[in-house]
């Protein structure tokens, strides 16, 4: 018997019809089947964190390249810098995957993937929810709510390995889908109902976001992880509500820049060029947007 990485869902699947659950069947049908990037899908009622699910099964063996995992609430869901990410049960997409990049992948290029899970999210949900989602770096998803910039949805990597010692790393993706206003964790936050997205079905968007993300890393991988050969810095740079912006950088060690972020370097790190006319490549930092493109 397959070992599962969550548990499966036990109530009924008709238990809330405003929120259905997702259909794991139909999901494995379309997304896991020969030459296919995805080997594996779960679809788990409840878990503390798909990512730290799935980084565990994989050290474990219980999990290989190509796996997802889903699931339909996350109570101790994570975002960068172990902030909190939580929703109510089917309210979004919360997922992860596990890969291994073949080994003449340099680990340098490794920072681009979740670059790249956004613009693959972010390009699957314009068409799919018919709803516009710009990427702010490194790895936010925003859409608009009454004219304003709201974050959706965010993007986490965390690099591990399997069991046999294998370099890989876990993608985790959390989506707001159809949250009400009086259900946002935070006034500043947002989803696709309140952006007004034409489908708010989670398979099909679930099914958009997933096929997006195995052709990026299908490219980016044929590529050897090259962000121009492969497109991605390219596409991200397009897609990016940062570049062009006036942002103030909040850096580790409570340092902090200003200025206006120029450019995506072939690192993927945001140079920001302060009123100096220095330029200063950042890898790791909380970005503020102080005024609109």
């Amino acid at each position: 018997m397959t070992p599962t990485v969550g548990r499966p869902p036990s109530r009924s699947r008709w238990s809330d019809l405003g929120r259905p659950p997702l259909n794991a069947a139909l999901l494995r049908s379309a997304l896991v089947w020969p030459d296919s990037l995805w080997t594996r899908l779960e679809v788990t009622e409840s878990t503390g964190s798909t990512n730290a699910d799935l980084v565990g099964a994989a050290r474990e063996g219980r999990a290989t390249a190509g796996t997802v995992l889903i699931a339909e609430e996350q109570t101790a869901g994570r975002g960068r810098l172990g902030r909190s990410w939580s929703a109510p049960p089917r309210s979004g997409l919360f997922f992860s995957v596990l890969l291994e990049p073949e080994p003449d992948v340099p680990g340098d290029h490794w920072g681009w993937l979740p670059l790249l899970a956004g613009v693959a999210t972010a390009s699957a949900l314009s068409r799919a929810a018919g709803v516009d989602t710009a990427l702010k770096w490194p790895n936010d998803l925003l859409v608009r709510v009454d004219g304003e910039e709201r974050k959706a949805g965010g993007i986490l990597a965390e690099r591990t390995e399997t069991y046999d010692g294998t370099r890989a790393v876990v993608l985790g993706v959390g989506l707001n889908v159809s949250l009400r206003a009086d259900e946002l964790p935070v006034p500043q936050a947002g989803s696709l109902a309140l952006a007004g997205a034409a489908n708010l079905d989670r398979d099909p968007l679930l099914r958009a976001v997933l096929r997006s993300l195995a052709d990026w890393y299908s490219r980016w991988a044929d590529s050897g992880g090259d962000p121009a050969i492969s497109g991605i810095q390219s596409a991200y740079a397009a897609g990016c509500a940062t570049l062009g912006r006036r942002v103030r950088a909040l850096l580790p060690g409570e340092q902090e820049l200003t200025g206006e972020a120029s450019a995506l370097d072939g690192e993927g790190r945001l140079v920001v060029v302060t009123d100096d006319g220095a330029r200063h490549p950042v890898a790791a930092a909380d970005i503020v947007h102080l005024r609109e493109a």
